[in-house]
């Protein structure tokens, strides 16, 4: 007698939600606990994924998807000032090299993947792009690939590099990891959230009439940014928003998954494994050399490389002690715009080698 397959199929709307925050919880907490930054975003991902695998047909409202990320567009601006970018003009050739040979070895790793067809058309090249995860899987469904594929390959590396650098920061550093935790509740400036909020709706709105790929999560970065540097906007996000936020993100993009999407992922994850593994060992190496160059402490130089999302990147710098902020994020930002820029070309042209 074989085993009633477990399904919601049937189940009604209030009954999935329920179990979709209740896994989210059972799953997040756990991360949270081993202080793995990107919890609240891979923890709520996985709970929709166990959902979506089993028959509940529980999309995720499209506004919500995109005001959550205005969130994290915002966030990232708030550890962002203009005037990093002077530094990255100071020291031009030291911040292009660096940015382009992570650049230039996750490229290669993607192609070769792509190449091997472990994963299906340009869906490696997506996968494989430094940084920018969420930006990137939703610019991958534009341009054809498979974004279940392309988020489980960036999430994945995305989890793989903020643990090495936990484990990296907990070595090195006597302080600062305990903070991440605090003050849910603390006191909220109501009528800074309350602009903050403005400007959210106004990036993803103006995002969604201009047509933009990933523009509800640059738009709001690039507007907060500027008002934030010209003294005009002070970014207010309580964790509770961030949470929220987070937590959307991951539902959206975990509902999408299917039974076979996950064989798939299954079958490849082997191959994914060494790529991300390849990554994160020449992101080390190539740290080694900024250290010698720029002198800065090991833990910033690796952060500063590092091929994991610019929000993890940013959380993990803003919560340890004797991190140099302004290097890693203007480095991460760096990077982030040319992925962003070159990444569609890169992978339209290499798919074009790919197929041969």
């Amino acid at each position: 007698m074989t085993a009633k397959r477990l399904s919601f199929q049937n189940s009604g709307l209030p009954v999935k939600w329920c179990w979709l925050i209740v896994l989210s919880v059972i799953f997040t907490v756990p991360l949270h606990y081993m202080h793995l930054p990107a919890a609240i975003l891979i923890g709520p991902m996985f709970a929709a994924v166990v959902l979506a695998v089993h028959e509940a047909d529980l999309p995720i409202p499209a506004p919500c998807f995109l005001l959550a990320q205005g969130i994290v567009g915002c966030m990232i601006a708030r550890s962002l000032q203009l005037s990093i970018f002077s530094e990255v003009i100071g020291e031009g050739p030291l911040f292009l090299g660096g940015v382009l040979c992570v650049i230039l070895v996750c490229t290669l790793i993607g192609f070769c993947l792509a190449r091997w067809k472990v994963l299906p058309g340009s869906t490696a090249l997506w996968g494989a792009s430094p940084g920018a995860a969420t930006a990137m899987t939703l610019m991958s469904q534009a341009y054809g690939a498979d974004m279940r594929l392309v988020a489980f390959m960036q999430y994945f590396r995305a989890a793989a590099v903020a643990m090495a650098a936990t484990v990296m920061a907990r070595s090195t550093t006597s302080a600062g990891a305990a903070d991440a935790g605090q003050g849910w509740f603390a006191p909220v400036a109501w009528p800074a959230l309350g602009e903050t909020l403005m400007v959210i709706v106004a990036g993803v709105a103006l995002a969604h009439r201009l047509r933009l790929s990933a523009g509800a999560l640059m738009i709001p970065l690039a507007i907060a940014t500027v008002l934030q540097d010209a003294g005009l906007l002070s970014i207010e996000l309580p964790p509770w928003l961030l949470l929220a936020g987070y937590a959307i993100l991951g539902w959206g993009i975990g509902v999408r998954f299917t039974r076979a999407t996950l064989h798939y992922a299954a079958r490849a994850f082997p191959y994914i494994l060494i790529a991300v593994v390849l990554m994160i060992a020449s992101c080390w190496l190539m740290a080694l050399v900024l250290v010698r160059l720029k002198h800065v402490s090991l833990l910033t130089a690796y952060l500063a490389t590092s091929p994991g999302g610019e929000d993890t990147v940013a959380i993990i710098a803003a919560t340890t002690a004797g991190v140099d902020m302004p290097f890693v994020m203007a480095m991460q930002t760096v990077r982030f715009v040319l992925v962003l820029f070159t990444g569609p070309f890169l992978a339209r042209m290499l798919s074009r080698y790919v197929e041969r």
